[in-house]
């Protein structure tokens, strides 16, 4: 049987902890940042944790990871 082939858009944006979980950049602080609070830009830094329901798709979209 063939290697299964990754999502490679989703192998760039998700990455693995060392206990397993999912790694994810926060969404909505590239563009239109003048409106957003400096409190609010300041909290998309940095990364957090996929939401353990969509774990299971991650695992597929993203094999051998």
């Amino acid at each position: 049987m063939p290697k299964m082939k990754s999502n490679s858009g989703a192998a760039k944006r998700f990455s693995k902890t060392g206990s397993g979980k999912w790694k994810r950049n926060k969404a909505f602080s590239s563009h239109i940042l003048t409106k957003k609070s400096p409190k609010r830009k300041r909290n998309f830094r940095g990364t957090e944790l996929v939401a353990p329901a969509d774990t299971r798709a991650l695992d597929r979209l993203v094999p051998g990871r």
